[in-house]
């Protein structure tokens, strides 16, 4: 038995395991948004297959080494098919996906929990036991950290979640068909297990190369319109779909614009703060690496300097190059007045160099998972806080106040309780509905009555109407959003699952 060559196999095989495992708490973080709910939840599964597989093990009673081939084999194939079977569960049986995501998980961690008992019963008539156990398990564990280094390093961002599970189901298929030659004085030719596993990397294969034909159809049940970019970053999946003369941004499968009435959103953001200092020259925008607010921000003539924080280089790249952003955001982010940083606002806020700026807008994604969250709490505005002039104004996009109340007047809440005066205001989106808004200063502050002419939405009548909410807006007791308790995200979760 040649010892040595089952170890490497031992760190294949959990190498693939746990890759599988990421596959599907990335995709369920995507299709699903809160990333702590759903990989708390799919490597709480995993886990728990990982034992009943391992329990599982002892009605193995002949054959192991055959046994192991035929588990591996089969790993390859629902492993690697995994992101693919659940992207199209996803788009064309919606109600059903939470089903497919939590079965293949405990069947593929069923799987995977049989092989080390499986591989430890196989060697423990030619190794010294105490000795087999190290090895093994510290075969194990390595492969489980060659996984998570190279899943977000190297295999999502350059490959993508489908191409990524069925490389690696190719890669297990693999390991089954060698393993008929390692394990050859145990289970003779086998002809049939080489046949199976020659037909698995043959499929897989094929599955491999059409690959981004796969994604196609799954984004085309995910989307109503026709999908005329998809792109995986590091950090998201960004997808854009066209309607007729308009198109859309989703990034993570939610809604960012809709190129018809976007005007309405990045108007309302940008101009009633920036009427309040009409001589504005250091902008501080965070988030909104679509280019739109910048759009309007560079309408003002006082403004010098723009400076753009937001975490995900390829969505600047795609503003700054894709024919259809660059010219619904009219080249802002080419203009030599902008400077374009591609950090973590919440960690470049206390490392960038000093500096203080007139005016700073916030416009992330609606905080549906912590990694957002954490971007709406008190510690962050804090932060930001520091980086204003002593007039300055800050506008922070703040989700829905008729449809997610509790979430808006949170926001409105963590910015007085990190010493802002606040003036909340809203306004009428299409694609989104009745949007909120929060002007913040560090002195008191009017609502502004009058804006720059020459605007597609907002006069001087429309803007002292948007800062009147009605009486089913009306502020509601909330927590303040901390780091360590994100109730933000809570009330979120909570209030647009009741219009999903």
């Amino acid at each position: 038995m040649r010892s040595p060559l089952v170890y490497l196999t031992v760190l294949v095989v959990a190498t693939c395991g746990l890759v599988y495992e990421l596959v599907a708490g990335t995709l369920a973080s995507y299709m699903l948004g809160d990333s702590v709910t759903q990989f708390s939840t799919v490597i709480g599964v995993y886990l728990s297959a990982l034992g009943l597989g391992s329990y599982l093990s002892r009605y193995v009673q002949r054959g192991l080494a055959r046994r192991f081939v035929e588990v591996e084999l089969s790993v390859a194939v629902l492993g690697g098919a995994s992101a693919p079977l659940l992207f199209l569960s996803f788009g064309y049986l919606p109600q059903f996906f939470r089903v497919a995501l939590y079965t293949v998980v405990l069947m593929v961690g069923t799987l995977v929990g049989l092989e080390i008992p499986l591989v430890l019963r196989i060697l423990r008539e030619s190794v010294d036991f105490k000795e087999l156990v190290a090895k093994v398990l510290t075969f194990d564990y390595l492969g489980a950290l060659v996984a998570s280094l190279l899943f977000p390093i190297l295999l999502v961002p350059h490959l993508g979640l489908v191409r990524t599970s069925l490389l690696f189901g190719l890669a297990s298929a693999a390991v089954g068909l060698w393993s008929t030659w390692l394990f050859r004085p145990l289970i003779g030719p086998a002809p049939d297990l080489k046949v199976k596993g020659v037909v698995a990397i043959l499929v897989l294969s094929g599955a491999f190369a059409y690959a981004d034909r796969l994604t196609e159809m799954a984004e085309e049940g995910v989307y109503a319109d026709t999908v005329v970019l998809a792109k995986t970053s590091a950090y998201q999946r960004i997808v854009l779909t066209r309607a007729g003369h308009h198109f859309q941004l989703f990034l993570n499968g939610n809604l960012q614009f809709s190129s018809s009435d976007e005007y309405r959103y990045h108007e309302a953001l940008v101009h009633p703060a920036l009427a309040l200092v009409p001589s504005a020259r250091r902008v501080l925008v965070l988030g909104g690496g679509d280019g739109l607010a910048v759009r309007e921000i560079l309408k003002h003539r006082s403004v010098a300097e723009v400076v753009l924080v937001d975490l995900d280089p390829e969505m600047t790249r795609l503003a700054t190059e894709n024919p259809m952003l660059r010219e619904l955001n009219q080249g802002s982010l080419a203009d030599p007045r902008v400077r374009v940083i591609n950090a973590d606002a919440f960690v470049w806020l206390a490392e960038a160099p000093p500096s203080r700026f007139d005016a700073a807008f916030v416009d992330f994604p609606d905080p549906h998972n912590f990694s957002l969250g954490k971007l709406y709490t008190r510690h962050f505005y804090s932060r930001l806080r520091g980086r204003l002039d002593p007039d300055a104004v800050v506008a922070v996009q703040s989700t829905s106040p008729l449809m997610a109340r509790q979430s808006y007047w949170c926001i409105n809440r963590t910015l007085e309780s990190a010493g802002f005066r606040v003036r909340p205001y809203h306004a009428l989106v299409p694609s989104f509905g009745e949007w909120g808004f929060v002007l913040a200063a560090l002195k008191p502050i009017d609502p502004p009555t009058s804006v720059m002419p020459g605007l597609r939405y907002l006069d001087a009548p429309t803007l002292v109407s948007m800062f009147v909410l009605g009486p089913d807006m009306a502020p509601v007791e909330t927590e303040v959003n901390r780091l360590d308790n994100q109730a933000l995200v809570r009330y979120y979760e909570a209030e647009w699952r009741r219009w999903n």
